[in-house]
């Protein structure tokens, strides 16, 4: 099985000055290595993913170890993984879902290292009155607590 140290190592090596980063890297106990890479500011095109496996390639030895390689884009509809697709996606729409297994549809404001906020609208029962009426709650949520979170796709 190949080392996933080399692999991080060769991979680093090509997103290195430009807008792509390695979301995740993994290897089966078939030496199947799948690398998923993401963009902070566009899309990532199948020149992206094609370019960064012949690199990948060259920078392994199918003589030493056969090995299949896969490399592709996070895609809209895969969780979050790391605090840099948060940020991609300030000012949007995300659905969070809490280790209690609830789930909210709220605008992501910010994203940092250890935690992100978000901002939804609620309803709720004010005294003296018959009618719930809504408001913007607020929350900042640690990536820990948290179960997972995705963008919310409208069409």
């Amino acid at each position: 099985m190949k080392q996933k140290e080399q692999l991080e190592q060769a991979a680093a090596a090509y997103v290195e000055g430009k807008d792509l980063f390695v979301v995740d890297i993994k290897v089966s106990a078939d030496n199947d290595i799948d690398i998923t890479i993401e963009s902070d500011d566009r899309d990532v095109t199948l020149d992206d993913c094609v370019e960064m496996s012949r690199f990948i390639e060259s920078a392994l030895d199918r003589d030493v170890e056969d090995f299949s390689l896969t490399v592709g884009s996070a895609g809209l509809t895969a969780p979050f993984r790391l605090p840099r697709q948060y940020r991609k996606f300030v000012g949007s729409t995300i659905e969070v879902t809490f280790r209690d297994g609830h789930r909210q549809k709220a605008l992501l404001e910010s994203a940092g290292e250890d935690s992100f906020d978000i901002s939804y609208e609620r309803l709720v029962q004010v005294e003296g009155k018959k009618k719930k009426v809504r408001e913007t709650a607020r929350q900042t949520l640690n990536y820990s607590d948290i179960k997972s979170a995705k963008a919310v796709i409208k069409f």
